[in-house]
């Protein structure tokens, strides 16, 4: 009940445009999950999970692979600058690790 509470009050405070989509996280017990949503057009540009791939290592190198991965797809989409969408979580560890791995390929926010 606390999370979904901290959850919308981040969201609450972040939208997502067409000149700086919105990244969001959502890491779960088994996976992880990025998305740039354009929230004006309500259009998902980019996507990047670890359900179906074959990745290997803890959750936090995972995350990393994600970040990379996520930041590949954004400029397919020609997305350079984002806002960062914690949702719930707590930027540490694993988020943390997904962030800056997105921010060495380039992704601004």
């Amino acid at each position: 009940m606390k999370a979904e509470y901290r959850a919308n009050r981040t969201r609450a405070k972040i939208h997502g445009t067409a000149e700086r989509p919105r990244l969001t996280v959502k890491i779960s017990n088994l996976h992880i999950t990025a998305q740039i949503i354009d929230d004006d057009a309500k259009k998902t540009l980019a996507y990047a999970t670890t359900v179906g791939s074959k990745l290997k290592g803890t959750k936090t190198e995972k995350c990393a692979e994600i970040g990379k991965e996520i930041a590949a797809k954004a400029k397919k989409a020609k997305v350079s600058k984002v806002v960062f969408d914690r949702g719930a979580n707590a930027y540490a560890g694993r988020l943390s690790a997904l962030a800056d791995a997105a921010r060495k390929e380039g992704l601004e926010f």
